[in-house]
């Protein structure tokens, strides 16, 4: 058995093609499965045998909330109040992401909610530090 290795190439891979408005997982060459973020290992069967991936930013929310103030990390303290959920991509796994197109009020989450799954698109946010994964609730 292979031991686990961190990878820290395809951790500054992801932030770097983030940044370039690419969003990367990887995909098992075993299992045709993708994984994500993308690691060094396939996270449904195992396998070391996985290769970066483009997704395609196509996305469904599956249910959203607001944040709790303060931010949960400084970075977002910018943004904050804001709007964040679980989010399944076109490819299969399930993410946690900031929500943009909806304010964090009581009234526009229940009228999300009363939508019931809606599609959503992978955005970049820059932050001062880094940027970040986001998703944009379609109208």
């Amino acid at each position: 058995m292979q031991a686990a290795v961190e990878n820290p190439s395809a951790i500054r891979a992801y932030y770097e093609a983030l940044a370039d408005g690419v969003f990367l997982g990887a995909v098992c060459k075993d299992c045709g499965r993708y994984t994500f973020p993308p690691t060094g290992c396939c996270e449904h069967c195992g396998s070391w045998q996985v290769e970066r991936a483009q997704l395609s930013g196509d996305a469904t929310l599956l249910f959203a909330t607001h944040n709790i103030s303060p931010a949960c990390h400084p970075r977002f303290e910018t943004i904050a109040p804001y709007v964040y959920g679980h989010i399944r991509l076109k490819e299969g796994p399930i993410v946690q992401a900031i929500v943009l197109g909806v304010k964090a009020t009581p009234q526009d989450l229940q009228r999300l909610f009363d939508r019931g799954p809606v599609p959503v698109k992978a955005e970049m946010l820059q932050m001062n530090d880094l940027p970040v994964l986001a998703f944009r609730v379609a109208e």
